[in-house]
């Protein structure tokens, strides 16, 4: 390595990224290209710095495997800032084997954060908290162990654990600092500054509060039959039933636990759950099959009595009901809450994040635009979208998660 390669690379380092530029903005051999590329990326141009790094992966020899791999990783994490998440793991992990191979292994713990972070924004947690054990970020270099705390805290959050997110928010500060990279100390504060924020909302007698993480997280464990809207879930203590595949019968929980304890019309259920203002005798019979499905499902935790004009849930064991809805209303919470990270996501990744269909995400998207809530740039294969960071709540209970097998 020259000696204009090695200054450019520690004021890369240090996010000097002006003057790493300066040493090789003429130059167009392979290390000095992939130089360019990490700048170009840290400067927000991504389209450029990936097309850069390509050209220098290809332009290294089949001897030089190693500056390939780094190649490779610093493409990976360019997707990554894109929300371009359908590549193959694959190409990743062989870079990491073979930086780690090589007795690289900064940038071999740089990869395996990259696909732990690949993993949390696709919702697949216990995939991503695997990933982020095998990182194994003793010892790392101050950066780098400020991300690896960072995923740790998000993971740590996105499971409802406030103690120990707050302990790796802390982690990560400290590591941060020790960095001196002003991006890295904003992405702390900004995640700190989360758990301040309400996360969502609980229905109490025709009104409602808001809850942090941490009141939602003293609910969840407390011994209330609490309705949540924000996984579809219905938790009572540590026992759990997902409805997240079953929308009907989540309609039929959630109106039967807002009126509790008081009854639900039949009427109001047949629109609530089947959408439609105009109750047949069709309509009124399907009723009494999905609220005996229902009866099945909850009986462990709950009853559903039928009265003169509909049904009404009670909790058992002298539980009290708890209504938790999202911080914003909408079906497309999950779909705002990923925009608001302010990156610009494409309809594909945010379809495999979200675990829908791309034609469902794009119908999604043309409303939540017509609405004015979130704005698209590019044209066809280039078009991104995205929406202004949403600063008044966290999206941590919005955020999609994997479902749970039936």
């Amino acid at each position: 390595m020259d000696s204009l390669i090695a200054a450019a690379a520690r004021a890369l380092a240090v996010g000097d990224v002006l003057g790493a530029l300066k040493r090789v903005a003429l130059r167009h051999d392979p290390p000095a290209l992939a130089i360019r590329g990490i700048a170009m990326a840290q400067l927000g141009e991504y389209g450029e710095a990936r097309e850069l790094l390509r050209r220098a992966s290809r332009g290294f020899g089949p001897r030089e495997a190693l500056a390939r791999a780094r190649c490779v990783v610093a493409e990976a994490e360019v997707a990554l800032a894109m929300r371009d998440l359908g590549g193959s793991p694959r190409t990743l992990a062989a870079a990491a084997a073979t930086l780690e191979a090589r007795a690289d292994r900064a940038n071999a713990m740089q990869a395996r954060l990259i696909a732990a972070r690949r993993l949390l924004l696709l919702g697949r947690l216990e995939q991503a908290a695997a990933a982020l054990d095998r990182a194994d970020a003793h010892d790392a270099p101050p950066a780098l162990a400020a991300v690896a705390e960072l995923i740790a805290a998000e993971l740590a959050l996105r499971s409802l654990r406030t103690a120990p997110a707050l302990a790796a928010l802390d982690r990560a500060r400290v590591a941060a600092d020790r960095a001196s990279v002003p991006a890295l100390i904003a992405e702390v504060a900004g995640a700190r500054a989360a758990l301040d924020r309400p996360a969502a909302r609980r229905l109490v007698g025709g009104g409602e509060e808001t809850l942090r993480l941490e009141q939602v997280a003293e609910l969840l464990a407390s011994s209330a039959l609490v309705v949540d809207a924000c996984r579809h879930t219905l938790r009572a203590g540590a026992t759990r039933v997902s409805l997240a595949r079953r929308p009907v019968l989540f309609a039929l929980a959630l109106a039967l636990a807002e009126a509790s304890p008081g009854d639900v019309g039949r009427e109001s259920l047949i629109a609530r759950a089947f959408g439609t203002r105009h109750a047949n005798a069709s309509h009124r019979a399907r009723l009494r099959v999905e609220i005996g499905r229902f009866r099945t499902l909850v009986k462990g935790l709950a009853r559903v009595d039928a009265t003169a004009r509909g049904f009404r849930l009670e909790a058992r064991g002298a539980r009290k009901v708890a209504v938790l809805t999202p911080p914003i209303d909408g079906d497309q919470a999950s779909l705002v809450a990923l925009l608001a990270d302010g990156a610009a996501w494409s309809t594909s990744a945010l379809a495999l994040a979200l675990g829908a269909s791309q034609r469902t995400v794009q119908r999604a998207l043309a409303e939540l635009e017509s609405a004015g809530r979130v704005r698209a740039v590019g044209r066809a294969r280039a078009r991104r979208w995205l929406s202004p960071p949403i600063a008044g709540f966290t999206t941590a209970l919005l955020l999609p998660a994997a479902l749970p097998p039936e």
